[in-house]
C-alpha cells in the first residue's frame, strides 16, 4: 500500500516567502503540478513523467511514454486550463510536452 507523500513545507508562509525572495516560486508550483497530477493520473501513468517544470510562464512537462504524451498532447488545453484553475491564470499561459 503505498502512502501519499505531503509536501507540507511547500504550504508554509516562511517557504513561500523564502521562494519570493530567491526567486524560485516556479520550482514549489512544478511540485504541486507533479502531486495535482500523481492524484490525477492513475499510477502507472504517472511513473512515465519524467519532469515537471516552469519556464517563461511555460509548464513543460517531459513524459517517457509516446502513447501518455499523444494523450497531453491532444488534451493540451484540457490540463492547462485544469492547472490555470487550480494554481491561478496569471501563473502560465501555455503547456509543453515534450
Amino acid at each position: 500500500m503505498k502512502k501519499n507523500k505531503k509536501r507540507e513545507y511547500q504550504s508554509s508562509e516562511l517557504v513561500k516567502s523564502f521562494a519570493r525572495i530567491y526567486g524560485f516560486e516556479d520550482k514549489l508550483i512544478a511540485f504541486e503540478i507533479k502531486d495535482f497530477l500523481e492524484e490525477y493520473l492513475d499510477g502507472s501513468l504517472f511513473r512515465e513523467i519524467k519532469s515537471v517544470n516552469i519556464e517563461d510562464k511555460t509548464v513543460i512537462i517531459k513524459i517517457h511514454s509516446p502513447l501518455l504524451k499523444n494523450d497531453f498532447q491532444m488534451r493540451k488545453s484540457f490540463y492547462l486550463k485544469k492547472f490555470q484553475d487550480k494554481f491561478g491564470a496569471d501563473k502560465f499561459n501555455d503547456l509543453q510536452i515534450s
